[in-house]
């Protein structure tokens, strides 16, 4: 299955529907604008292989280019639409793109692209692109193969990596890809074309582009959030009667928080399988959340490297709660700092044994920190397996503070914050101290910044205190009205840290 066929057999179904503006794109209408999109970019001298850049808000447009670059063999280049233009010019001279397709929405950052080494030609939406495309023939390009995808870390620890997938060994366009059997045997979606599936956050992450393109192998509607809105995702889910949906915890967390009036407002009785993925849940806000929608919610653990994947239902988590799930692709392995694997139950790195090993793009290094001397590859995860296979997270290695000699792991720190029903949002980092060597510092997002003041601070420590060992407990606490947090859910965590190491050398 693929779109090139629905294009042939269902021509007037919706591929993709804006939830915001309504904007529909039939499976005829998305094969023929990928169509064109190729014509170009073979106009343009690409060919198989090479390699080129996407910058671009929540579009109909974004997946017209995907399927373009799926069927002219090229390495597309997703972009966060956060990043700045030092960042956008690393990636694009990292991944060796040949050219860069954007909007009028990034006008100003691609203007100042070539400051930093970054001068590529330039196809812009809403500033010519759709005149120049029009010429293009709707018709296939001669030479179609499969395309890629070289997605890049979020950079949450330092430089993003560039992850490009091995060549698919059946270039054809229609071969079938292993999301097609997760996706159905994995996670119960229908391959009849009924499936209608929301996808609140942004395209250029792993997820949302892999999983929703998925979709459209299966035939099914995609349903594409502008950005995210809690009531305006349960009202999606009403007006476009959703199937199957993909979430991050944040996504819950906010949802959650809406007023009781406003969450039993909509009728959400054809979602059948709602997955989430990305971070870390904390168990409360999952069990709310399994409370509130039924025994639909799905989770895996996975990275863009897709050298290994777990899942778990509803059903196994209430009976392992806080488990991401058994291995459905690769084997688990917890190892030690020497390397060697430790026993059930002990916490170690996550290794994983797979059919699908990765290379980190022009960094042999980074491949090297992430490949254990067996072969085995981790995501940099550290968690530990019970006895019956199920895999339970406790943090990122990078992330772990060291305060006076003891490891704390502020992941569990964050999720008993954000079960307080004034706190948003929250970051636990360790901030440089002259006596403990770090110190445990609780950046806050409450849910207004009115709420933030000592009292607000007592009462958080008060909440902590019933759970938390007294080492474990946050030294300092700070109110934000924001965090660096990025829309696939993970905490840009080493930019607060820059921050506090900086603000401690001023006070040297």
């Amino acid at each position: 299955m693929h779109p090139i066929q629905h294009a042939q057999t269902r021509p007037d179904h919706a591929a993709v529907i804006m939830a915001g503006s309504g904007e529909t794109v039939t499976y005829k209408q998305l094969d023929e604008a990928a169509n064109r999109i190729a014509h170009w970019l073979r106009e343009q001298g690409l060919q198989a292989g090479d390699a080129f850049g996407l910058l671009m808000e929540n579009s109909a447009r974004y997946y017209e280019i995907y399927w373009a670059s799926q069927r002219s063999g090229l390495v597309l280049v997703p972009i966060s639409t956060h990043l700045t233009a030092a960042e956008i010019a690393y990636i694009l001279n990292d991944s060796d793109a040949r050219l860069l397709i954007t909007s009028r929405k990034f006008d100003g950052i691609v203007a100042d692209l070539p400051e930093h080494d970054a001068k590529l030609p330039t196809l812009v939406f809403g500033g010519g692109a759709e005149d120049v495309l029009a010429r293009m023939p709707a018709t296939p390009i001669g030479d179609q193969s499969a395309g890629r995808v070289m997605l890049y870390s979020s950079g949450t620890t330092g430089r993003p990596k560039g992850i490009l997938p091995a060549a698919p060994e059946d270039p054809s366009v229609q071969a079938p890809t292993p999301l097609m059997g997760l996706a159905t045997m994995g996670f119960q979606i229908k391959d009849d074309g009924s499936s209608v599936y929301l996808s609140p956050a942004p395209l250029y992450h792993a997820a949302p582009i892999g999983w929703s393109t998925t979709i459209h192998r299966l035939g099914g509607t995609v349903v594409v959030m502008e950005k995210f809105d809690p009531e305006a995702a349960l009202e999606a889910i009403e007006k476009y009667r959703v199937t199957d949906s993909q979430w991050v915890p944040t996504h819950f967390v906010r949802m959650l928080k809406l007023p009781e009036e406003i969450r039993t407002r909509y009728d959400l009785s054809t979602h059948q399988h709602a997955i989430h993925a990305a971070a870390p849940c904390p168990a409360d806000i999952k069990e709310a959340m399994i409370d509130w929608w039924g025994p639909i919610i799905f989770e895996y653990y996975a990275g863009s490297e897709g050298n290994g994947m777990t899942m778990i239902g509803s059903a196994d988590w209430t009976s392992h709660r806080g488990s991401v799930g058994r291995a459905i692709l690769g084997t688990i392995h917890i190892c030690g700092d020497d390397g060697e694997e430790l026993p059930v139950g002990e916490e170690g790195a996550i290794f994983f044994e797979s059919p699908y090993p990765f290379q980190y793009h022009k960094d042999q290094g980074k491949t090297k920190e992430a490949t254990h001397h067996k072969g085995w590859t981790t995501l940099g995860d550290i968690g530990k397996l019970d006895e019956e296979g199920f895999l339970y997270l406790t943090d990122r290695r990078s992330n772990m503070i060291i305060s006076g000699g003891v490891n704390i792991y502020p992941q569990e720190v964050e999720n008993l914050l954000v079960t307080h029903d004034k706190v948003m949002d929250a970051a636990v980092i360790g901030a440089p101290c002259p006596e403990m060597g770090e110190r445990v510092v609780a950046v806050v997002q409450p849910v207004s910044m009115d709420l933030a003041n000592e009292a607000l601070e007592a009462e958080l420590i008060e909440h902590l205190s019933a759970e938390l060992a007294r080492i474990k407990m946050p030294r300092q606490f700070d109110f934000r009205a924001e965090l660096p947090r990025e829309a696939n859910g993970k905490l840009y965590k080493r930019k607060l840290k820059e921050e506090y190491k900086a603000a401690a050398a001023r006070e040297a």
